[in-house]
């Protein structure tokens, strides 16, 4: 009987290492068009602080 829990919760493995890896794909996707804007908001705030 205890054989076939491990049975049943080996088969969501697959599952998880989609999700590891759409999520890892999405941040890629989302830090390629927010960086520039971010490193520019980042830019002003230190010529302002350095022009104060």
């Amino acid at each position: 009987m205890e054989s076939n829990k491990w049975i049943d919760e080996s088969g969501d493995v697959p599952g998880w290492v989609m999700i590891t890896l759409m999520t890892a794909g999405l941040v890629v996707v989302m830090w390629s068009f927010a960086g520039p804007a971010l490193q520019g908001v980042f830019q002003q705030a230190m010529n302002r602080v350095v022009s104060f």
